[in-house]
């Protein structure tokens, strides 16, 4: 027990201040990217210092698995440094017993981590896009154009040349329905769509059924069955990607299953989905890491601890980013994409860990 309380002793000061460096180093950078915007559209200072607050839980979200890394690999190396380590190990007690309570806390911490980013992270990142937005007065139209939308599992396809989300209205729509083997079966172009609040679905103005039949198309009355069948929302037509990645996890899975519904792709999605999983367990992949990588040097502890931390990261994010794109374009599953880095990087460790001085 006194060996954990002299361990946390020396890594929570550690972890605590690179949490806050790193923190506000990614704040800075946010704050000077977008300075001259603030100064141009003449934004008020209390407004900005409110934006910046805003966006603390996103950086120590970032900054959590790095200061970690940082924190585990500086207290180790310097316990290497000062000899301690090797009086310990001369004890009897080896590095993996003694890091073990780190581990622990890096499995909490990695729990932590997703339940802060899902239910702080996401709503403070919200509102912080859309003051910066007010701020910079940058607004998005939700109208959308040369719109393409299949709904009923793919059995109906809308076509529409624009859609008005102020009047809920789609113009220059048609309709194609198909029979249960994709082939079709009728075609419905309308004008003017304008949606029904209280009957839930789309009014059709000046209307022209063609139905096929024996490789030939009528011209038909258009039937209540297939406009019984116009009940996709006007939400589903606007021009609102959703980005996964700034939604929490009950959002980011509805989101996916209206693009599966509807037919649009969505491995990058799906992928980002995995991935809001995967990150947190960065945090017990680090400290992994980082037992493994401490003792390389006695000298330049500082130095050394900072180097190996931002080139890990580095290697890291850039894995994950490549895996993600990967993933995007269908090489690999979406679930690989989000966690293939995660699987390789405790692989590293286990090896590295193995061949650490004990």
């Amino acid at each position: 027990m006194k060996l954990v309380k002299y361990l946390f002793k020396r890594f929570i000061p550690i972890f605590f201040g690179a949490l806050g460096f790193f923190s506000l180093v990614l704040v800075l950078v946010d704050l000077l990217m977008n300075l001259w915007k603030y100064i141009q559209n003449e934004a008020p200072a209390l407004q900005v210092a409110y934006l910046m607050a805003l966006y603390v839980p996103k950086t120590l979200w970032y900054a959590v698995p790095l200061g970690i890394l940082f924190a585990v690999s500086y207290t180790l190396s310097d316990l290497y440094a000062n000899n301690e380590l090797t009086a310990l190990f001369a004890s009897g007690v080896s590095l993996l017993r003694f890091t073990m309570p780190l581990l622990i806390f890096s499995v909490l911490m990695s729990f932590a981590l997703f339940f802060f980013e899902d239910k702080v992270v996401v709503p403070t990142f919200a509102k912080k896009t859309q003051l910066q937005n007010t701020l910079l007065q940058e607004s998005k139209s939700l109208n959308n154009d040369s719109v393409v939308v299949l709904s009923n599992s793919g059995f109906l396809v809308y076509k529409a040349q624009v859609y008005d989300d102020s009047q809920k209205r789609l113009y220059d729509l048609y309709l194609v329905f198909r029979n249960p083997d994709k082939s079709l079966q009728a075609v419905i172009h309308s004008d003017i769509a304008l949606w029904n609040s209280k009957e839930k679905r789309w009014n059709l103005q000046n209307a022209m059924q063609y139905t096929y039949r024996d490789n030939t198309l009528f011209l038909e009355d258009v039937q209540d069955d297939f406009l019984a069948l116009l009940t996709e929302p006007p939400e589903t037509f606007r021009n609102n990607s959703v980005s996964v990645e700034e939604v929490n996890t009950q959002d980011a899975k509805i989101y996916i299953e209206h693009l599966k519904r509807v037919g649009l792709p969505y491995n990058e999605e799906l992928s980002v989905y995995y991935k809001k999983f995967a990150f947190p367990c960065i945090v017990f992949i680090v400290v992994f890491l980082s037992i493994g990588l401490s003792g390389k040097s006695r000298k330049n502890v500082l130095l050394i601890s900072l180097s190996l931390s931002v080139c890990s990261a580095v290697l890291f994010y850039v894995m994950q980013m490549m895996t993600m794109l990967l993933a995007k374009f269908g090489y690999i599953s979406p679930f690989m994409g989000a966690w293939f880095p995660v699987f390789f990087f405790i692989i590293i460790s286990i090896v590295l860990l193995r061949y650490a001085r004990t």
